[in-house]
């Protein structure tokens, strides 16, 4: 009772939260093309009502599955005809759900302070407080900006770090676009305070900020994160209201004006990769693009998603090297092997077509072709064990390897203008 009591005072409506009781995440390993085929038709299958958290798209690369209770024996039936390998990651999700609701309780009601907890998944709300505190702590170099409100009226805060100047040449990082991704949001709020603390006792970082701006967007999607608090905790959507469909919500990633509506990309408002209905259709990435087209002198355009330990750089629409391949593969590289020297995560490097698949509407695709050169995707921790649900205690660990994956491209954007 009491643990309920505790889940109560800090989820408000969360006890309303859509149950995962028996669903089940399988790894399916593909060997051919045929194979690979044979997924992408049960992932047609509408009644089946699966949530592909890696999609099927070429032989090799794992794909990771969420399959309601009603549908599990169904989709173990399909592959066991067709002599489809898998594997179960999570047997009930529910169990690491409730896990995770547990955690983020007890981390929250035995705080022995005000201080702001960075080890464990937070509300919006707190978030946005921590934004503040920030700002009100560091004030000579961090200030906070608004640059739109979301669908539902939320607003869109941009911590900027800055030691002054105008129309200095900066660097833009944002977190969340997919609401599930929390280890993402989590992990942009550490980062946040490292290069504030970090200024004027960390070298590479003080010579970065006496040279450059950096605008960082912790919660891309706000809704769709406070959806994931309240709601549906698999929620990866934005949450606007689709004209003549009952399904809610616009993949934000598919939403950029970048071979938008091809690939990858699709025309049913049901789906969690929907592009919506035109290009900038949602107010969250329209605001990200007037916020730096406005500014005019964006450098590096570095977004953070989960999961797969991937380092992408253009292109996801087309399948054909960006201009500036050389130095972004081995950029790309540098950064990586910077990520594994820590606690040796090890990430793929590639463009987004040769090392996941052909997506359309990409963010980094639009910051590229755009004029932003540096621009690169992360996938986080970890490779398919938890997925979405990496546990809190990997939270720091991966906030640490990150910082200095992107540290290292920072560096490279200061000593390399354009």
């Amino acid at each position: 009772m009491k643990l309920i009591l505790i889940f109560s005072a800090l989820f408000g409506a969360s006890l309303c939260l859509e149950t995962f009781v028996g669903h089940q995440v399988l790894r399916i390993k593909t060997r051919n093309e045929e194979e690979v085929k044979k997924l992408q038709l049960l992932e047609s299958l509408e009644h089946l009502a699966l949530d592909f958290w890696i999609n099927p798209s070429t032989p090799d690369l794992p794909v990771d599955v969420r399959i309601p209770a009603n549908s599990v024996q169904a989709v173990k039936a399909f592959l066991e005809s067709y002599g489809i390998e898998y594997s179960i990651l999570i047997e009930d999700l529910q169990v690491v759900l409730d896990k995770e609701k547990e955690d983020m309780a007890y981390s929250q009601r035995d705080r022995s302070s005000d201080s702001f907890n960075y080890g464990t998944y937070h509300t919006l709300d707190s978030i946005y407080a921590e934004l503040d505190h920030l700002a009100s702590e560091y004030g000579h170099i961090v200030s906070k900006l608004q640059i739109g409100v979301s669908y539902e009226k939320r607003p869109l805060y941009v911590l900027k770090f800055s030691t002054g100047g105008s129309n200095r040449p900066a660097i833009w990082i944002d977190a969340g676009i997919h609401s599930r991704e929390w280890v993402t949001h989590a992990t942009a709020i550490w980062i946040a305070r490292k290069i504030a603390s970090d200024y004027g006792t960390s070298p590479s970082i003080t010579s970065l900020l006496n040279k450059m701006d950096i605008f960082l967007l912790t919660v891309s999607n706000p809704d769709g994160y406070v959806f994931t608090h309240t709601t549906n905790r698999m929620w990866r959507k934005t949450r606007s209201k689709n004209q003549g469909s009952p399904c809610v919500g616009v993949d934000p990633n598919r939403n950029w004006d970048a071979g938008f509506g091809g690939p990858g990309a699709s025309s049913n408002p049901c789906s969690d990769s929907y592009r919506g209905p035109s290009a900038n259709s949602e107010v969250e990435v329209k605001s990200v693009v007037n916020f730096i087209k406005n500014h005019g002198n964006i450098q590096a355009f570095l977004t953070l998603h989960s999961y797969s330990q991937l380092l992408m750089y253009p292109y996801g629409y087309k399948c054909t090297e960006p201009a500036d391949y050389a130095e972004l593969d081995a950029l790309g590289r540098a950064a990586a092997s910077s990520i594994q020297s820590l606690y040796g995560t090890t990430f793929t490097v590639g463009s987004i077509c040769t090392t996941i698949y052909q997506a359309s509407g990409g963010s980094i695709d639009w910051s590229y072709d755009y004029g932003i050169k540096y621009s690169f995707a992360f996938e986080l921790r970890d490779t398919g064990r938890y997925g979405f649900l990496l546990p809190a205690s990997q939270i720091i660990p991966t906030a640490e390897e990150t910082w200095l994956g992107l540290k290292k491209i920072m560096e490279h954007v200061r000593d390399n203008p354009y």
